[in-house]
């Protein structure tokens, strides 16, 4: 029987080697950071609010460093991990401050540690809803590096070259998920290409009410998938589930997947308030290059 991680691997192997790579190096910066428990506790209690197959640790994973967070320094990450999870852009400005306090020098892998132990489950969940569940090998070995942010990159870049979904329904996703994150800066920026094909105001306003939009009925299931992605992981609506396998091919689903996943790495930035948009006014065209980076400040002649 088909599983999630038979779909991911034959439709996006890259982009599931990448992912790979970050689990594996999520595990290992935590480890050397001091905070491999700290992140363990994270992992089950975002399992816990959303009903999800927690990310657990490798067996025999101990920490390489000394424990740098403890007690109500602890309640205070734990806390912070917990919202960014449940709505991120209801983080206050006291949880966010007091996370870089008690985070200090490791907050920036911290908060991409949390990420991981919060989204990839997420991922998995989606997949194995569309594909069929089944068991997540580990990462194979050799894929923990020692730089979370470059393995995240790694990831966020493959995502892109995926082409099967056309550029609007990619762009209406994103733009749908940005929404959801309250992210400024995914907000305020439009894709060249879904412009290029046709996509205007009114098309990008309709990710607001996309159930009762005129937009197409692939763009309309991988809205309502996004949706169930984002605020119920754990508990996808059988008839969710069932409209994008309709409207969408295996290779189509899984790239939603992705994108889903690809595009929520702004909630790091939002929960930390590095999220501010390039523009005061309008909107920014950006595009993305060959290599999965991204440029922005185009126009579309």
């Amino acid at each position: 029987m088909a599983t999630g991680s038979d779909a991911l691997r034959t439709y996006a192997p890259e982009a599931a080697h990448a992912l790979d790579s970050v689990v594996a190096t999520a595990w290992s910066v935590a480890a050397a950071r001091g905070v491999l428990a700290l992140v363990a506790e994270a992992a089950g209690r975002c399992g816990t609010l959303h009903g999800l197959e927690p990310l657990v640790a490798p067996v025999g994973a101990r920490a390489t460093g000394p424990s740098l967070i403890s007690g109500d320094g602890a309640d205070v990450v734990l806390g912070f991990a917990e919202q960014c999870s449940l709505d991120v852009s209801a983080v206050t400005p006291e949880q966010r401050a007091g996370f870089l306090t008690v985070a200090g020098r490791t907050a920036g892998d911290l908060a991409a540690a949390l990420w991981v132990v919060d989204v990839v489950p997420r991922t998995r969940a989606a997949l194995d809803a569309l594909a069929g569940p089944g068991p997540w090998p580990d990462p194979v070995p050799g894929a923990a590096g020692d730089d979370l942010w470059g393995a995240l990159d790694g990831l966020i870049r493959t995502v892109p070259t995926l082409e099967t979904l056309d550029p609007v329904t990619s762009e209406l996703v994103r733009l749908r998920g940005a929404r959801q994150h309250g992210c400024r800066l995914c907000m305020s920026i439009r894709s060249r290409p879904a412009l290029l094909a046709g996509a205007d105001d009114a098309t990008f306003a309709a990710v607001d009410d996309h159930v009762d939009s005129a937009l197409s009925p692939l763009a309309r299931a991988a809205l309502a998938f996004t949706d169930g992605m984002v605020w119920v992981p754990g508990r996808l609506d059988p008839a969710v589930v069932a409209d994008l396998a309709r409207e969408a091919t295996p290779a189509q689903q899984v790239e939603v997947v992705l994108d889903v996943t690809r595009n929520a790495l702004n909630k790091v930035a939002v929960a930390l308030g590095a999220d501010a948009a390039h523009v005061v006014d309008g909107v920014e065209i950006y595009d993305v290059e060959p290599d999965g980076s991204l440029v922005y400040g185009l126009t579309l002649d």
